[in-house]
């Protein structure tokens, strides 16, 4: 049955909600801040103090592995802050996330390394350590620093842990500040093996090297796969003590085993019969962790999206959502489809006030999730965040599009396959390009 677009009417918007300043003294308040403060400090000055010498021996070199590398963050931090549509996650314990990647678990993990491939070369023999320290002692030492890194969220902000989802988002911020500072030592050693001075051209190859050979399956999608283990265990607690400690502990082996496969020697020079060869042994061993970091995140979205619609749904208050609005909001190529939609009908502003009405919807959705009585208890959040909604869909109503919904026209393939077949064959064009930089290097 389909619900009739809902019609005009007046509101009264008299609640404000609860100061955000006001949660954030909280957490002033708690061990676990001040613990991560001091950490950040003394982590950052050592990141400095490691940056001092190359800055002064490599100056351009350095500073251009800085900012290329700080660029090609920009997507990624683009792309995992938008996985969690309907509950956005705060910029500050973002940021928070990636500034441990690059201060804590780099400056760390480095003397980490060194010990332990020592005491493996001691151990076994220098030619093993060689051949697999790097797939034995990185796995073990940078995802327990990593791991680390999401506890010490958890401690200051466990109500901001709602789902598997937030693991992930979560862990991959820490795993792609990790990788970004990982990068630039590894830039800077590249100048240093060349011994050409302070030259740009080994930057810009590690950077096709580094950033387009590795960078899909890096430790951005490791700690992903982390992070989800440690949510799991944090948020399912429908679940036995036992059951939660097994998804726990299968976040973090498969976090570690798929780092473990890609730091090891298998298939290092690919499958022979050069560049070709080489590609398709990348890809072999990458690609499969890939298919299944993005299947977990698509059932996770699409999980949390159910729990978070089915909130709305229960109002029954076509005011707030109609049907076709709730199946729109359920599905991220529909929200896309819905702005586009709302541009053709109503211009740029029709645009804003569809996106406005989304964003107005999942917050309603997420603040019901955490109230026990519901628009019945008069909740001065919850009521703020329902008269927004309310606003959102007046806005609507002016401009002749009533309805934030999806196109009945879209295309039978959604944009979001062919942009994602698109994506893939510059992948692979861009991994190409670095295989013969490789070559020519």
């Amino acid at each position: 049955m389909t619900t009739a677009a809902p019609s005009a009417r007046r509101w009264r918007f008299s609640v404000t909600p609860t100061p955000r300043w006001s949660r954030a003294l909280k957490s002033l308040q708690l061990p676990a801040f001040w613990v991560l403060a001091v950490v950040m400090t003394i982590c950052a000055m050592r990141l400095f103090d490691l940056l001092s010498s190359p800055f002064a021996r490599f100056p351009t070199a350095t500073m251009t592995a800085i900012i290329l590398f700080a660029l090609y963050a920009v997507p990624f931090w683009l792309f995992i802050s938008s996985m969690d549509f309907l509950e956005r996650e705060p910029p500050l314990l973002l940021a928070t996330a990636f500034a441990w990647g690059a201060l804590v678990a780099t400056t760390t993990a480095m003397p980490g390394n060194r010990a332990l491939l020592g005491l493996l070369a001691k151990l076994i023999s220098p030619d093993f350590a060689f051949a697999w320290g790097a797939a034995i002692v990185s796995p073990v030492i940078e995802e327990l620093l990593k791991a680390l890194g999401l506890v010490m969220i958890v401690l200051i902000a466990r109500k901001q842990i709602n789902s598997v989802l937030d693991g992930m988002v979560y862990g991959a911020l820490i795993g792609l500040g990790f990788q970004v500072i990982e990068n630039v030592f590894y830039s800077i050693n590249a100048v240093e093996a060349a011994n050409a001075g302070d030259q740009v051209g080994p930057v810009v190859a590690t950077f096709f090297l580094r950033g387009f050979l590795a960078g899909l399956w890096s430790h951005t999608l490791f700690s992903a796969m982390a992070g989800a283990g440690i949510a799991w265990f944090l948020v399912r607690t429908d679940k036995s003590l036992i059951v939660r400690w097994l998804g726990l502990l299968t976040g973090l082996f498969l976090a570690w085993g798929i780092h473990f496969i890609w730091n090891s020697p298998i298939l290092m020079d690919g499958m022979g019969s050069g560049g070709a060869g080489l590609l398709l042994g990348l890809l072999l061993k990458g690609l499969p962790a890939l298919i299944l970091v993005m299947g977990l995140l698509w059932v996770a979205r699409h999980r949390e999206a159910s729990y978070y619609i089915d909130e709305l749904r229960r109002l029954q208050d076509p005011m707030v959502a109609t049907a076709r609005e709730l199946d729109t909001l359920e599905h991220g190529h529909l929200r896309a489809d819905a702005r586009k939609y709302g541009r053709d009908r109503a211009g740029k502003a029709g645009k804003k006030a569809v996106r406005a009405m989304q964003m107005a919807q999942a917050h309603l959705a997420v603040e019901l999730s955490r109230s026990p009585d519901g628009l019945a208890g008069n909740d001065p959040v919850l009521i703020y965040s329902r008269d927004q909604v309310l606003a959102a869909r007046e806005k609507l109503i002016q401009l002749g599009h009533p309805e934030a919904i999806a196109s009945p026209m879209r295309p039978a393939v959604p944009r979001v396959v062919v942009l994602g077949i698109v994506a893939v064959l510059l992948l692979c064009a861009l991994i190409w390009l670095a295989i013969q930089s490789m070559n020519a290097a």
